[in-house]
This record gives structure tokens, sequence and C-alpha cells, in this order.
């Protein structure tokens, strides 16, 4: 029988934001919620903030307080924070000189929006034990998606070369690029993150598959399927005074949330559409007939699940793993999936 983790191990959880901004922030947030019902010290340390459901749950939680990165009014500000957060690297050295590196383990799911690689460069120098999820692609693509925007297609591109830097494949304007391409130089010549870390989790082997080259031989890595709250009591009632069509995600290009407004709105079939991003001004306009109802809470999301007819999930990117997915199942729904 294999033992856990030794009670007295503190584990530093790292993450850019401390609430529910997408899947990432879901599963980090949840298992420092489970490690700590577990009797585990869990310290929650963040760049953004916002009250929520996880406030006072009961695990230490040290939040920066400052927006994303790119969401800076000072766009030079912001830029530079991203490439190397210099106030994150301070208050990341600040709790880990508070910490024994030999009774803790660092847990990081998200950077690239507030923190930057930043915290990594203090944990190797301070030789703590780090273990990175990879919820994206962020580790090796400068976009983090091995996607062109512009072309709307799968990028197969070797990240960093040439032809990678002289592509203009970001969903703004090659400003942005030239930006992730400068965060990247850094987080992997510099900072050396991939050469490194010594032990990273990928959620699905699809995922596995398409990383694991770009990380050290030496380098130990771990397939976890992201937790999952506990819906087995919730079921479906597929009624047909019921019948809609459910989008859940982020309200972006590459999740595929135009095809699939443009064929409800062909087909004349009810949809709703729960999320936000950048694209929701605009689709609420072109699509008047979809019921676009922003951001909603977890415990308000499977009330839609459960009164949906079908689930869709139509990326056209290369997902690490279909979160909401795997959330419609447990409420007994189908799901209509691309084959990204």
């Amino acid at each position: 029988m294999k033992k856990g983790l030794p009670k007295d191990i503190t584990i530093v959880i790292v993450n850019d934001f401390d609430y529910v901004q997408g899947g990432a922030s879901k599963v980090a947030l949840d298992t420092a919620k489970i490690l700590h019902e577990n009797g585990y010290k869990v310290i929650f340390f963040s760049g953004s903030h916002q009250d929520n459901e996880y406030t006072n749950i009961g695990f230490k939680n040290i939040s920066l307080n400052i927006s994303e990165c790119l969401k800076d009014k000072n766009k030079i500000r912001g830029s530079l924070r991203g490439i190397y957060n210099l106030k994150a690297r301070k208050e990341f050295k600040r709790l880990l000189s508070n910490l024994d590196p030999n009774k803790t383990i660092i847990h990081i799911h998200g950077w690239t929006k507030t923190l930057s690689s930043s915290i990594f460069n203090v944990a190797f120098k301070m030789r703590f034990k780090v273990v990175l999820t990879l919820h994206d692609y962020f580790s090796a693509c400068p976009n983090g998606g091995f996607f062109n925007y512009k072309k709307n297609k799968i990028c197969t591109l070797k990240p960093l070369s040439y032809k990678c830097i002289c592509t203009n494949c970001d969903s703004r304007n090659y400003f942005f690029k030239f930006y992730r391409i400068l965060r990247q130089i850094v987080q992997n010549r510099i900072v050396k993150l991939n050469e490194k870390i010594k032990v990273v989790i990928y959620v699905s082997e699809f995922s596995y598959k398409i990383l694991n080259k770009y990380f050290s031989e030496k380098t130990s890595s771990f397939v976890i399927y992201s937790p999952l709250n506990d819906l087995k009591k919730q079921t479906n009632t597929n009624s047909k005074s019921k019948k809609y069509v459910l989008f859940v995600g982020r309200i972006s290009k590459e999740k595929g949330i135009i095809p699939f407004c443009r064929a409800v709105s062909e087909l004349n079939y009810p949809a709703i559409v729960i999320g936000d991003g950048p694209l929701l001004t605009d689709l609420k306009k072109d699509f008047p007939n979809i019921h676009f109802l922003g951001w909603k809470n977890s415990k308000e999301v499977i009330d839609y699940y459960r009164s949906a007819h079908v689930f869709v999930f139509p990326s056209l990117w290369y997902e690490t793993a279909g979160l909401t997915v795997l959330e419609a199942a447990q409420c007994n729904l189908y799901s209509l999936v691309s084959d990204k």
C-alpha cells in the first residue's frame, strides 16, 4: 500500500488567479481545497484576486492583487511585467524565505497571465521541489496553443525557430507575437524552465504526446486527470420543455464559438452560451437569437448541464483536456466534440 505525503509537508499552490477564471484555475483551487481538507498545510499564491467561493475555505491565500499583464493601461509596463514580473519575484522569494525547502512542495498551475516565469527562477535558485501541471502549451509554444489565429488552424512550426519568430500568428497583431517571443526566450533560454523542472503533470495522454519532447530526459512525468466535483447524484432530464444546445467556455476564436453560433443559427435551434471573452460583445450583436449568459459559477453551470439536450465542444486548437466535457458527462449529458 502506497504511503501519502507526510502531514508536515507544506504545499504552495501557484496560479495567476485565486478565482475560477478558467479550467486551470478551477483545478488549482480544487486541488488546494482537497489537500487542505486532508490535513495538509496549503498556501495559495496568486497574482490576481477576487472574493469567491474559495476565499474563506481555510487555506492561506497570498495574492499580489494585480491585473493581467496585457490588460495594464500602460502597455509597456504590462509587457515588461509579463516578460519578467519583478514584484512577483520579490513576494514569492519573501514567502519561500520562511519555508523549509526539504519540507515544501511548490505546485504551479498558471503563470503566464500575471506572475511570469520569475516564480520558477526564484524556486529553482532556492532549491525548492517544483511540480508543474501543464494545463496549456505555454511551456513550449509562445502563444500557448500551437495555433495560428490568422489562418485559423493548427501550427506545426518548431517553437522559437526562425519561421516561428517571423510568423504573425497572434490573435491581435505582431506586436503581441513579438512580446510572446521575448517572454518565451526569457522563460526557456534564461530561466530554463523546461531544462530545470524535475516533475511535470500532464492532464491527458494527448497533451503528453505533444509536449513531452520539449522537456529534459531527466524530467519525471505523470498523467493525472483533473479533479471533478462529486456530481454522481446529478441527472439530466432531457425533457422536451428543456431542449437547447449548450456551449460553456471562453468566448474566443480558438474555442470554435463562431462556427458554433453559425451552425445553431442556420438550424434555428435554441442555444445557450456560458462564458466570457474578447468576442462576447460582437457575437451578441451578430447572433441575437442565441442566449449569451456571461460567466456563471460552477453550481449554476451544473444546472444548465442538467437541462440541456446536448453539450457542444467545438474547439479548433489542441485542447489539453476538455474539463467541461467531463463535467457534462457527470450530468449524463451527451457531448458533441471536435477532433482537436
